[in-house]
């Protein structure tokens, strides 16, 4: 086929939006859920308005004040009422179309890529078509004459976006409408397939899913990490009442830790959850326990670090996150810590509610502060996923 000139020609997006959200048991369109702290809709329109030189949403008639709304960053942007099919709610944004190029995405696709974006743009020009496709990966069959695997290497899933000279994406419609078999097709490549030739696929990402399930609205996995630092206190130290009066334990997630000499600190000086909480924050957006509970602060003069971690785990849950996974890394000289490693990975694991708790503990060969016996310092990794009812059960606060 003969590639298009090198001018870079009109480009025009449609962004199917008119759905119910009824497979996701939602009261409103799932395009316009929050997901990540924007619409999901924001999220797809985002991803596209660096190349688009027109995006159209067909959307329902109910919605579209919010779209519009949603658009008003763009002045390229503009509404169309969709259909009650996919196909019939294309084919009135395709009227609207004045482009000689045009992609169609399902708005309900927001992790779409820039390279996704660029690769089917680079297939329309060359090919006239640009369908994001992925290799099948699974065992299909059919159950049209019984039970029938599928040769596998010939399958493919195809996704969004789909893109098209805008005459032929047109006529194909216009054919597929003509002949009343529009209905029929669940997307653009099969009508263009069907009434103009098949389309050129190119190789698309496992990211780029689409929104359909309650579940698929959660928020996607955040990563946080934190770090704590305490002090072993000397006798001038608790002279000055600055480390707690006793020589004979150190507090680590919660258990109590035989030591000679107690740790310099506010509250009690768990220097595993203060990085664990650090963590948290982190990963929430949040600034530190600094912030949060000042070790000027009265209230907080020997406080119990598991409670100030069950206040910084609501914060977690407001956001609609749970906690996936957890690294602790606590180097130490002194005391000898493996003997509490398995009571305070308990402990955690009841707190978080979280069974992939990990507790390391070590030496720092007698190297720096911590080889002197001067310190304990702890680092945490944590992993957020998206809640669902279920996170909170077993919790203990």
């Amino acid at each position: 086929m003969r590639s298009l000139p090198n001018k870079k020609p009109m480009l025009s997006v449609i962004f199917c939006a008119a759905g119910s959200g009824t497979r996701a048991h939602l009261p409103e369109n799932k395009v316009l859920c929050e997901l990540n702290g924007m619409p999901v809709l924001a999220h797809s329109l985002s991803a596209f308005a660096p190349f688009a030189d027109e995006m159209i949403v067909a959307c329902r008639a109910e919605d579209e004040a919010r779209v519009r709304a949603l658009l008003s960053p763009y002045p390229n942007g503009k509404t169309v009422i969709g259909g009650s099919t996919r196909a019939e709610s294309v084919f009135r944004a395709l009227g609207g179309v004045t482009s000689d190029m045009v992609i169609v995405h399902d708005a309900a696709r927001p992790f779409v890529s820039r390279k996704i974006i660029e690769d089917c743009i680079a297939s329309i020009r060359a090919f006239g078509s640009g369908v994001c496709a992925l290799p099948a990966t699974d065992t299909v069959v059919s159950t049209a004459h019984g039970y029938e695997a599928l040769d596998r290497s010939r399958l493919f899933t195809v996704q969004t976006p789909q893109g098209f000279l805008t005459q032929k994406l047109r006529l194909a419609y216009d054919r597929a409408f003509g002949e009343g078999r529009a209905a029929q097709f669940t997307d653009d490549s099969g009508i263009y397939a069907a009434y103009i030739e098949p389309p050129r696929l190119f190789t698309g990402e496992r990211a780029n899913r689409k929104l359909t399930y309650p579940e698929d609205l959660l928020p996607v996995e955040r990563v946080g990490i934190g770090v704590d630092t305490h002090a072993f206190a000397h006798a001038e130290e608790f002279d000055r009442g600055i480390a707690r009066l006793n020589l004979n334990y150190i507090t680590l997630c919660g258990v109590t830790v035989p030591s000679d000499r107690s740790l310099i600190a506010h509250s009690d000086g768990d220097v595993a959850v203060h990085a664990l909480m650090d963590a948290l924050l982190s990963a929430i957006g949040e600034r530190d326990i600094g912030f949060h509970f000042p070790d000027d602060d009265p209230a907080y003069k020997g406080a119990d670090s598991m409670r100030l971690l069950a206040s910084v785990l609501d914060m977690v849950w407001t956001k609609s996150l749970a906690v996936q996974n957890v690294s602790l890394s606590i180097l130490a000289e002194t005391p000898r810590l493996s003997p509490y490693i398995e009571e305070m990975r308990q402990n955690l694991q009841r707190a978080l509610a979280c069974e992939n708790v990990g507790i390391a503990a070590g030496t720092n060969e007698k190297l720096g502060y911590v080889g002197e016996k001067k310190g304990i310092t702890c680092y945490a990794a944590v992993m957020l996923k998206g809640r669902d009812k279920n996170d909170m059960e077993g919790i203990n606060r």
